[in-house]
């Protein structure tokens, strides 16, 4: 059934809470335009609000640099499993689920960069909420995260409602349609048809509503 945002965080707050005590690792993940960071966000008030020790770890603090990118002659793929530091964030999560505390890279959309050292874990977090497109993705190297998950949750929508949410989100940083349709089609539709169609299996599925 379609849910609105705070049904689908109230949804994943029954769920994790009511798992067994020590550090849980929650997965976030589904296609861009999903609504991912909202539900994340959401979730992550909730803990907080009944005393719960949370942090969240969002994924796109991995990008890699436009300028590493070009020189790769990946920048118009920017968003794609292999624009990211895999590596490094398979270290950040294995370094999380052993207990560590560790700063991570943050993600600053406006300037389009990673900031290095923008965000931190701390030993004593009780739900480590970790958000992003490929957490599930089971290809290559994002595969071995799926053994890392103490529960996953997949946030899903229809595949047109995804390409009509990606079109407005490019006009909203003012693309022309033209260009708009050009990215969405070359580069965020790959990405969503590769999510749709080669993921592991999460503990949790919700539904967005149109």
């Amino acid at each position: 059934m379609p849910l609105h945002p705070d049904q689908m965080a109230d949804q994943a707050f029954t769920a994790v809470s009511s798992l067994g005590d020590g550090r849980r690792l929650i997965a976030l993940a589904g296609p861009p335009a999903a609504g991912k960071s909202t539900v994340s966000e959401l979730l992550l008030r909730r803990l907080l609000d009944t005393g719960r020790s949370a942090v969240l770890v969002p994924m796109d603090g991995f990008h890699l640099d436009n300028r590493l990118l070009e020189s790769r002659g990946l920048l118009h793929r920017k968003g794609a499993p292999e624009t990211f530091d895999a590596a490094g964030f398979g270290h950040l999560i294995n370094r999380i689920r052993a207990g560590e505390s560790a700063v991570y890279p943050v993600f600053d959309r406006s300037r389009d960069l990673a900031i290095a050292g923008a965000g931190e874990v701390t030993g004593d977090a009780e739900f480590v909420l970790v958000e992003g497109n490929y957490l599930l993705l089971n290809r290559g190297p994002w595969q071995a995260l799926a053994s890392l998950w103490d529960y996953a949750i997949w946030i899903d929508a229809p595949r047109d409602q995804l390409r009509h949410r990606l079109m407005q989100r490019w006009r909203d940083e003012g693309l022309t349609e033209e260009v708009a349709r050009e990215k969405v089609d070359g580069n965020d539709m790959p990405n969503v048809d590769l999510l749709l169609n080669n993921r592991s299996i999460a503990d949790l599925v919700l539904s967005a509503e149109p």
